[in-house]
C-alpha cells in the first residue's frame, strides 16, 4: 500500500526521536492525517510546503494514538480465540473520551496561529 501526501515523513519522523517501524507509522501517521484534516476542513490538502508546526502536531498526535492503545490493551478484561472475541473493562468508554479530547488539544494547541493561503487552519468561522 502506497501512503502518499503525507504531512509528516517517515524519515522525518526518525529524526524527532520516532520509534515505531515503518508500517505502523504509515497507519498511524494517516490517521492523524485524518484527524487533522477534519478540524482544519481539509486546509493542508494539496499545499506545496507543510508548515513545521503541523509535522510536529502529526509527530505529537502518533505518540497519543500509541500511548491509549497500549493502555486500551491493558483493559482487556477476557479474549477468545474461537470466532475471535475480545472483551474491555468498565473504563473503555472514559479511556475514549480521554483521547479525543487530548486529540483534540493537541491539534487546537499546536496548529493555533497557523496561517496557510492567507487564512488561519484551525478557523471556523465563529469567534
Amino acid at each position: 500500500m502506497v501512503f502518499e501526501g503525507q504531512y509528516l515523513t517517515y524519515q522525518e519522523y526518525q529524526s524527532l526521536g520516532g520509534s515505531l517501524n515503518q508500517a505502523p507509522f504509515n497507519l498511524l501517521e494517516f490517521e492523524a492525517r485524518r484527524q487533522i484534516d477534519g478540524r482544519t476542513q481539509n486546509r493542508l490538502k494539496d499545499i506545496d510546503e507543510i508548515p513545521n508546526e503541523v509535522k510536529l502536531c502529526v509527530f505529537n498526535i502518533i505518540n497519543t494514538i500509541q500511548t491509549y492503545a497500549n493502555e486500551q490493551n491493558k483493559n482487556i478484561s477476557s479474549e477468545h480465540i474461537g470466532e475471535y472475541s475480545v472483551s474491555y473493562g468498565n473504563n473503555i468508554k472514559e479511556l475514549v473520551q480521554s483521547k479525543n479530547t487530548e486529540l483534540n488539544d493537541i491539534i487546537l494547541n499546536d496548529l493555533y496561529g497557523v496561517i496557510v493561503n492567507n487564512e488561519h487552519i484551525i478557523y471556523l468561522g465563529v469567534n
